[in-house]
């Protein structure tokens, strides 16, 4: 054991410098803390904003990975919590109590309203053993246990969710993985994995993965009886850590149309883009498709408790089918959870958050597209709702610039910008095939003078970025 290492553990007792020494030696880096060059110890937040222990303040563009869609220290969802903490903190999952039911039939009946469909939640912690449960469900009720998802899809790091994570990176440390899932490309229309144009394609990455279906070579189906050994397809209509690619409107529709032909379920992870990030409760209902099943996390407790949810068909979740015992998780459904999600619940049922979002992105994606016009290196602005990307390249304004990137980043970290007349800091996501992308996910109650305020921020800390040079 280092011995200049300190050794007063009290709350409150050490600095900063101390903080580091020790999670230098105690903690693992196997997280996402050291993808940043600066290393921040934060000590409070609120509404749109972050504070380190110096009281410095930053501005979040991120909000959690878009847990935290209703702002920081939300009082409505804060005081739930801390209600049910005096009443029924715990309890053990093969119990009932009515929050959990109360908040299923809340979430189930808002998704049989919009799709038309009859469905059942089922409850777990944590996005990524949702889609663990969501891959049970596929595989009860197909046999199957091979699927597609996307190039740039990302749905939790799990032995299982990793599978059909895109990224090889996550798989390449833990050995092989016979269930990896089919990766077909996006449509990523910035970046066409065909090098073809949107507006002249035709749609043409759909084209190629409904011939895929045409004969028994291509190895999916068998054409004589229309059976495939795929069980189902994993998408984000929206692709998230891929970096906020919104698709062109019909291709969920006709995709389906395949799918459907061949017994193939959708299954939609809505993980960070549920809870009207994109404007809708579900960025699904934007393309005018019915899923099978639907992941939901994150926003669903703001953040404050890892409650998540599966929502599936009746025919695909009904006791008969998906017995006691399918799944298991100790905290699933966890008392704390229940009562701050039936708070969101309340929440989005007072406010029209669609019409909110939607007036609120419009004016955010502007105001980018004019940032975008001043600089040579902000290749491409796209938004639905309040999921944002920013794309940085090079001066040709299309090479990725992951360097030009991770600097602004870093810069933003650092506490140290001027504008709006004091020293403020800027929180800002990564993500993209490329590392390339700013992933914006505010507040849904982010102010248009906190984002002008955040423009102003991003601006300077480009410029010096860029003089960096």
């Amino acid at each position: 054991m280092t011995t200049s290492l300190p050794t007063n553990l009290n709350k409150g007792a050490l600095s900063e410098e101390e903080l580091l020494k020790l999670e230098a030696n105690y903690c693992s880096w196997g997280d996402t803390v050291h993808y940043a060059k600066e290393l921040n110890f934060f000590s409070e937040a609120k509404g749109s904003f972050l504070y380190d222990r110096r009281g410095n303040e930053f501005l979040d563009l991120q909000m959690w990975y878009s847990a935290a869609n209703f702002g920081y220290r939300n009082p409505l969802l804060n005081d739930a919590l801390k209600k049910q903490i005096d009443v029924l903190p715990q309890l053990a999952c093969q119990y009932l109590h009515e929050d959990r039911v109360l908040l299923a039939t809340k979430l189930a009946q808002k998704i049989e309203k919009k799709f038309g469909v009859k469905g059942r939640i089922h409850f777990n912690v944590g996005g990524a053993s949702a889609i663990e449960d969501a891959m049970k469900v596929v595989r009860n009720h197909t046999g199957k246990n091979h699927t597609f998802a996307f190039m740039g899809g990302y749905h939790g790091r799990t032995l299982g969710a990793t599978s059909i994570t895109s990224s090889y990176r996550y798989r390449e440390r833990f050995g092989h993985f016979g269930d990896r899932a089919n990766f077909i490309p996006y449509p990523y229309c910035f970046r066409c994995h065909l090098g073809l144009k949107p507006e002249t394609c035709g749609t043409a990455c759909l084209g190629q993965f409904e011939k895929m279906f045409e004969s028994e070579y291509y190895s999916v189906v068998n054409p004589k009886n229309n059976k495939s050994e795929y069980g189902a397809f994993f998408i984000e209509p929206v692709q998230a850590t891929g970096g906020y690619i919104v698709p062109p409107m019909n291709y969920f529709k006709d995709l389906k149309k395949t799918l459907d032909k061949y017994g193939i379920l959708l299954v939609v992870d809505e993980i960070q883009m549920g809870f009207y990030r994109t404007g809708k409760f579900m960025s699904i209902e934007h393309f005018d498709v019915v899923p099978d099943v639907i992941v939901l996390g994150k926003a669903m407790t703001n953040g404050l408790n890892p409650i998540s949810a599966i929502w599936a068909r009746e025919d695909l979740i009904s006791p008969q089918v998906f017995p006691p015992g399918s799944t298991h998780s100790t905290f699933s459904a966890n008392p704390l959870g229940t009562a701050t999600a039936l708070a969101v619940m309340d929440l989005i049922e007072s406010e029209d958050f669609e019409a909110r979002v939607m007036k609120t992105g419009a004016y955010f994606l502007n105001k980018l597209q004019e940032l975008k016009s001043r600089h040579k290196q902000i290749g491409h602005v796209e938004g639905l709702g309040l999921a944002l990307r920013m794309e940085m390249c090079t001066d040709d304004g299309h090479t990725p610039n992951r360097a030009l990137t991770d600097d602004i980043m870093n810069i933003g970290l650092e506490g140290k910008l001027t504008k709006g007349g004091k020293t403020k800091g800027l929180i800002l996501d990564i993500g993209g095939y490329y590392k390339n992308v700013f992933t914006l996910a505010p507040s849904l109650y982010i102010t248009e003078q906190e984002i002008d305020l955040g423009i102003a921020l991003f601006e300077e800390a480009l410029i010096r970025a860029l003089a960096k040079k």
